[in-house]
């Protein structure tokens, strides 16, 4: 258990950004679900809405640190060619 106030403090604050990059990974993660179960639905018209709604959360999860921007070009380069081997973009 921490003993001095600093100690203490960032324990709070270990606390409070964990739930947060949860919350991040956790909201990012389903949109991406989203958009993949969209894509093989086959409906090119629902799926580019999704990928455009899982792209935007996986840049907001980069932007904040939650992961690294590197891994959120790799998922949204991923995401873009699941969609386009799909079938023609509606």
């Amino acid at each position: 258990m921490a003993n001095t106030a600093s100690a203490i403090k960032r324990v709070r604050q270990e606390a409070k950004r964990r739930a947060r990059n949860h919350a991040v990974k956790s909201r990012m993660r389903t949109t991406v679900k989203r958009a993949q179960i969209a894509i093989d639905a086959g409906d090119m018209a629902q799926a580019n809405e999704a990928v455009v709604a899982a792209v935007r959360e996986i840049d907001k999860a980069a932007k904040k640190g939650v992961i690294h921007r590197n891994q959120a070009a790799r998922r949204k380069s991923r995401l873009m060619q699941r969609l386009n081997n799909a079938g023609p973009s509606a």
